[in-house]
């Protein structure tokens, strides 16, 4: 349990935890406007995916909008989809509301994974969503924004280090294949699609709605990597 102190006490720790809110505020705004200046890269190569109705070519995912955000819906040909995207297929992707949020800012938010199309339509129906998935088993495109790890279709990377660096960093090389969690996003000028960010592994906790929830808590989301005082609840984070 928490210390208990009267509310005189508590008032001033919580107004030093404020300033440190604040500044963390403010540190994301410039981060964020850091983002939004970053330069592009303009895609030589195409990329065919393919849809519940067939063939659908990069500028047609956008589906008439400017933005594209690509999230990278993990596959295993053994174990299926991953639970973690599932979950936030759940809570978010499946949202019209959410969507049609982020189509009134031009924006358009699809799913994209390395399974076929068959077994995502099946996966889809099962699950009872409706939000856009398209295939990419038949390109490179996953391979090339390394969220699947194959040194035979391209050099293993992943959060922006090489294999090398990811052994180095405590990673094993067995471990370094199939999918990973990230996501992409793009833009379009025209029939032109340009690569302006991609986030992989923690950088994307912020979009997993239930952990801004947890994190406001005393016992946060009780993961074992977490900074919590003995004895608080926690478990293996993918356990």
């Amino acid at each position: 349990m928490p210390r208990i102190v009267s509310r005189d006490e508590w008032l001033v720790a919580r107004k030093q935890l404020l300033a440190e809110e604040k500044a963390v505020t403010r540190a994301r705004d410039a981060l964020s406007a850091k983002r939004r200046r970053l330069p592009m890269v303009k895609l030589d190569k195409t990329y065919v995916f393919r849809g519940p109705g067939g063939d659908v070519s990069f500028p047609e995912v956008f589906q008439g909008r400017r933005q594209l955000y690509f999230h990278h819906f993990m596959w295993n040909e053994e174990r299926g989809f991953c639970p973690g995207c599932s979950a936030a297929a759940d809570m978010i992707f499946n949202n019209p509301h959410v969507r049609a949020a982020l189509a009134e800012r031009d924006l358009m938010f699809t799913c994209v994974s390395r399974a076929p199309i068959e077994t995502i339509e099946g996966y889809k129906k099962e699950r009872g969503w409706t939000f856009p998935w398209v295939s990419s088993a038949d390109n490179d495109f996953n391979y090339d924004f390394h969220a699947t790890l194959d040194e035979s279709r391209a050099p293993i990377e992943y959060n922006y280090r090489s294999k090398e660096e990811l052994i180095a960093a405590g990673f094993k090389a067995e471990d370094l294949n199939g999918d990973w969690t990230g996501a992409s996003v793009f833009l379009r000028d025209g029939d032109e699609v340009y690569h302006t960010y991609s986030v992989y592994a923690r950088g994307q906790d912020h979009l997993t709605v239930h952990y801004n929830y947890l994190d406001l808590t005393p016992y946060g989301r009780q993961e074992d990597w977490e900074d919590s005082p003995a004895g608080w609840p926690q478990r293996p984070t993918y356990g």
